[in-house]
């Protein structure tokens, strides 16, 4: 099972990789911001099971790693104004972190499976991953409103 979701959770990151690339090729809006976490916060929906709730120190340590990551997103995430659209702006940066991030996620999960059971594990990697896309999404609403206001001002 362990393989399996590693391999799954490599898979999901290249499909997130993909989207986010071809996503700089079209004007972005509020809706693509601010609807996947909107969509991943159904999984939230694993804690009704008692197996994959964590203690509230585990959560707070999830929440503390996906906040400090978010950063890194937060720096390599900006957007450019191309006529009255707003796109996307790729970074290089981006690259690496992203892959950087989904190694130590790998290396996390096999170092903590060794005293963590599994389904806790998925539990805490879900709040990780959460805490760091609400707080990345935040920070992109907040300057893709900034430019538009910026946009409107000018017209």
């Amino acid at each position: 099972m362990a393989i399996f979701s590693s391999v799954f959770a490599v898979v999901m990151a290249g499909l997130v990789f993909f989207i986010r690339m071809k996503a700089a090729e079209k004007p972005t809006n509020a809706k693509k911001i601010i609807l996947p976490p909107i969509f991943m916060s159904t999984g939230a929906l694993m804690f009704l099971h008692p197996m994959f709730r964590v203690t509230a120190l585990e959560c707070v340590e999830a929440i503390f790693v996906g906040a400090l990551f978010s950063i890194l997103l937060i720096k390599t995430s900006s957007f450019e104004v191309r006529g009255n659209d707003i796109y996307l702006q790729r970074s290089k940066a981006f690259v690496f972190i992203f892959v950087g991030l989904i190694v130590l996620r790998l290396a996390l999960k096999t170092y903590l499976s060794r005293t963590i059971e599994y389904e806790e594990l998925a539990g805490m990697f879900w709040i990780l991953a959460f805490s760091m896309i609400v707080p990345w999404r935040i920070a992109m609403y907040t300057s893709y409103r900034r430019l538009q206001r910026e946009i409107k001002e000018k017209s």
